[in-house]
């Protein structure tokens, strides 16, 4: 299946750090996140102890690392990055622990991704500043306790559900990230195009904000290929006129949606009546993983609407109809 321009995973271009805001003030959105985090911090410079470890969970694209790196500069201390894939073997959790300094941050994405037993490792490290790892093998093995610094981790997740009782449980602060409003996309998309030095019209802003699916990283994405639009085809300044042809030739529509959401929306219509019908066949009628229409794909029909989930599965609204142009049967 061809890359998603609009999906809100992240693409090997969305690496552009000089976008990414540097401080709470510059954060648009998140508003009660912000507010509580900012006064967390103040408190924790002001006993001059480590923040309380930090769990941010929601959509992907929505800013969870962006805060992360923001609270490492509020701080004033380092940030060292990881995931949860990449944490493999208990060496791999020591060799990142090990680099820490007091009053570091340590960034794990993905954190529901830890395997088990290397979860029950970090618990002692969350809790005491401990490190309690097996070396050797059989008979030879034997346990080392290492001691850390006070340190801060900030862990992300999509599937908060996913994770385990006793590991939510070690995060002092819990912070839900919801999809963003038009005018707050809009502030945003006003501030890229600050940063990246290309002038954009106000009417143009709130159209590509509309058609970003309250996702940041989405907005950023669109507003590099419509910038590109606007270079070849323009003057160099994006207009309402060059947004719109430029986000209908990309497939993104007036909501936001593309060529994959409609294919999803077409199978349940079109394959099981508009349903009830289970994950699992959706996935397979598209030739999707079941997690990837749940993580990805899902969510933002959710958020608009135009899919329902029931105990008996998931069903097309009738806005989903309309919005599509198909009569109901």
């Amino acid at each position: 299946m061809d890359e998603r321009i609009i999906t809100s995973e992240r693409l090997n271009e969305d690496i552009d750090t000089n976008i990414r805001p540097n401080s709470i003030d510059e954060y648009i959105g998140q508003t009660e996140v912000k507010e509580n985090l900012n006064i967390f911090i103040k408190a924790a410079k002001m006993r001059n102890e480590s923040l309380d470890h930090v769990l941010l969970y929601g959509p992907p694209g929505l800013g969870k690392t962006t805060l992360a790196f923001i609270i490492a500069n509020e701080l004033g201390t380092n940030i060292k990055t990881t995931s949860g894939p990449a944490i493999e073997k208990s060496g791999d959790l020591a060799a990142v622990l090990s680099t820490l300094e007091e009053g570091d941050v340590l960034f794990i994405d993905e954190i529901h991704r830890i395997p088990r037993f290397i979860e029950e490792i970090l618990y002692s490290a969350m809790e005491d500043y401990k490190l309690d790892i097996i070396v050797g093998s059989d008979s030879s093995s034997r346990s080392i306790e290492i001691d850390l610094p006070p340190f801060t981790l900030v862990g992300a997740t999509t599937r908060a559900g996913d994770l385990t009782g006793p590991l939510r449980d070690r995060f002092g602060i819990v912070s839900k990230l919801n999809y963003y409003t038009d005018e707050e996309l809009t502030e945003i998309v006003k501030r890229t195009s600050r940063v990246l030095d290309c002038k954009i019209t106000d009417d143009a802003a709130v159209e590509l904000a509309r058609r970003s699916r309250g996702t940041p990283r989405i907005a950023n994405r669109l507003f590099k290929r419509v910038r590109d639009y606007a270079l070849v085809l323009g003057d160099g300044e994006i207009n309402l006129e060059i947004t719109t042809y430029a986000l209908d030739k990309l497939k993104v529509d007036s909501l936001g949606l593309d060529q994959t959401d409609y294919n999803l929306l077409k199978s349940i219509i079109e394959k099981f009546n508009g349903g009830p019908v289970g994950i699992e066949a959706i996935a397979s009628s598209i030739g999707e993983e079941q997690t990837t229409i749940e993580d990805v794909y899902e969510p933002f029909l959710l958020q608009k609407g135009l899919l329902k989930r029931t105990n008996r599965g998931r069903i097309v609204t009738d806005k989903a109809y309309e919005h599509l142009g198909i009569n109901k049967k």
